[in-house]
């Protein structure tokens, strides 16, 4: 997956991911987290995860911001293609490809209540509109939101490597899922697709 950059925000990203993936309920069959840093370097370890793959059976997935919107009935490797000029790997599907859209701090506008208790005293909850679908806000809105409601705050201005990851393994995956349909996506791909029952 996309994120972690170098030292010890790559295990602060492995750490906040699997807390979320835990919370949604994948408990028994958790997928290995690997954070890769940089988009690019990401998709370089998911192709050579791909050919690995081959003969562990493990079955690698690709994770990674959009960026930007997505547009309707879009695949994300469509996407990828269109906005990365990223070509789909021979033999792979789009199940498994996945987006954060716009980004991963886009799931944290889906659980405002989870960013008053992170930040504590100070945090203007009324600076995140409340949506419906989380993924229509802007990348920079996003950014923008956050940095707003929470400077102020005990903890001080949204810093994305000082708590991005650590909000991630507080926030309720139900509420991401119920705003987000490639988060859904995501979780039901891990769930049922992936590890059937």
């Amino acid at each position: 997956m996309e994120g972690g950059g170098q030292g010890k925000l790559r295990g602060a990203c492995r750490s906040g991911f699997s807390s979320f993936f835990k919370k949604a309920g994948l408990i028994g069959h958790m997928p290995k987290v690997v954070a890769c840093g940089s988009r690019d370097e990401t998709l370089k370890r998911f192709r050579i995860a791909l050919n690995l793959g081959r003969n562990s059976g493990e079955i690698p997935l690709l994770l990674v911001d959009s960026e930007a919107p997505v547009l309707l009935n879009n695949s994300p490797w469509r996407h990828l293609r269109s906005r990365d000029g990223w070509q789909r790997p021979a033999s792979t599907l789009d199940e498994h490809a996945h987006l954060m859209v716009q980004c991963m701090e886009s799931w944290f506008l889906a659980d405002v209540s989870t960013l008053r208790r992170y930040f504590g005293p100070g945090f203007k909850s009324t600076a995140i509109p409340q949506r419906s679908d989380i993924e229509r806000v802007p990348k920079n809105d996003v950014f923008n939101q956050l940095e707003s409601a929470s400077t102020g705050s005990k903890k001080g201005a949204y810093e994305k490597g000082s708590h991005s990851f650590e909000i991630l393994g507080l926030i309720d995956p139900d509420k991401v899922v119920e705003r987000s349909k490639f988060a859904k996506r995501l979780i039901d791909a891990l769930k049922n697709e992936l590890w059937p029952s």
